[in-house]
């Protein structure tokens, strides 16, 4: 066997990525890394056109193309019509990022039951969509990679002097979705890889958009080693380890991207 490059083992020309909130504070960073990478990309999000305009602005190297999706993976009905549609739009689905959420901004002090039992509904749709995918990769007899995006809060607690004063503490729901999502991806990964189906979880640390307030933001700063936020651009590599064969000896893990949050 030849050994395949470097520039090899990262290509994803030819293959089709699926992502949810693909128009999203990282789900564009995720949609353009894909596209850098030669895939063609399909972003699903809950409303087409803006699926579409994100999928329009994706560069297309060696001639890629690109599709826009309506897809609500907190609607069972939503998100299989959204994945029958990137079929027959594609022609077939290689790759998923479940990266897609929605939730509530309520903490453990106000939370309801009911938004925290909205919330977790993610999970559901991140398996869901999964295993679509699954019998998809096994009926066409081939191999695929699933990428869930789990976070560093599934994994540790919240500092609460980072909130205090300032803003709603991290949600609770949030980081009970998040652990789950990273203990599901394991468990999908040892009952998949008989089927060629890797499954792997890529858990960003402190990447605060604009929105956050900037009191926090300079809290949160003194509690990694790196002293500094991070920029999406720089989940693009972690990501495309886990999407292309780069990783093809990889699966059932969580890698965090957290500038070094969880090493102390």
């Amino acid at each position: 066997m030849t050994e395949p490059t470097i520039q090899n083992l990262f290509d994803l020309t030819g293959k089709v990525a699926l992502i949810t909130g693909g128009s999203g504070y990282l789900g564009n960073s995720f949609s353009r890394a894909l596209a850098e990478a030669g895939a063609n990309v399909v972003i699903a999000s809950r409303v087409q056109g803006r699926a579409e305009q994100i999928a329009n602005a994706l560069p297309s190297p060696g001639g890629a193309m690109h599709f826009g999706v309506q897809l609500d993976q907190l609607d069972e009905d939503s998100l299989n019509a959204g994945f029958d549609f990137a079929v027959e739009v594609a022609g077939k689905v290689d790759v998923l990022i479940n990266n897609g959420q929605q939730g509530h901004p309520l903490d453990l002090t106000n939370v309801t039951g009911e938004a925290f039992s909205d919330d977790l509904k993610n999970v559901t749709g991140y398996f869901l969509l999964a295993r679509r995918f699954r019998d998809h990769i096994v009926d066409r007899q081939t191999s695929g990679a699933v990428v869930m995006i789990g976070s560093m809060y599934g994994v540790v607690g919240s500092y609460p002097d980072a909130y205090e004063n300032v803003c709603t503490a991290s949600p609770v729901q949030y980081h009970a979705l998040k652990g789950g999502i990273i203990h599901m991806t394991r468990h999908l990964a040892c009952y998949w890889a008989k089927d060629g189906v890797r499954v792997n979880c890529l858990s960003p640390g402190p990447f605060p958009s604009e929105k956050a307030p900037t009191e926090m933001v300079e809290r949160l700063k003194t509690k990694l080693p790196m002293r500094r936020m991070g920029e999406p651009y720089e989940l693009k590599g972690s990501l495309l380890l886990l999407a292309s064969n780069a990783g093809s000896y990889i699966t059932g893990q969580n890698l965090l991207v957290d500038g070094g949050w969880t090493a102390w």
